[in-house]
């Protein structure tokens, strides 16, 4: 169980950096360059924590598939960016294969 938990943070903390690489303007700017850095380093420190006990394939599927859906909907809900219907379904389409990854996959339950 604490695999997971430390899944969720390196998914939370890669989240937080890729999110604060537009305010470090191409790290020009000092704290969001500093959090663009130690949030990576927070992310795959956990990430290879997580991997003690969860298969690099289905961390690695988890920790790429919800980090894109949660950085779109950061991106629309704090930095004014649009989410169309077809990138909507694509957001639809990354949660189902997460879901269907930790529902049906015998693989991930460890």
């Amino acid at each position: 169980m604490k695999n997971w938990l430390f899944l969720c943070v390196a998914i939370s903390s890669e989240v937080v950096a890729t999110s604060s690489l537009k305010a470090s303007e191409g790290f020009t700017k000092f704290w969001p360059s500093l959090l663009v850095i130690l949030g990576y380093a927070v992310s795959f420190y956990f990430l290879s924590l997580s991997l003690k006990a969860i298969p690099v394939g289905i961390a690695y599927a988890i920790w790429g598939g919800l980090g894109i859906v949660l950085i779109s909907v950061v991106g629309w809900a704090f930095l004014g960016q649009k989410l169309d219907f077809p990138s909507l379904i694509g957001i639809f389409l990354i949660i189902a294969g997460v879901v269907v990854i930790n529902v049906f996959s015998k693989v991930s339950m460890h």
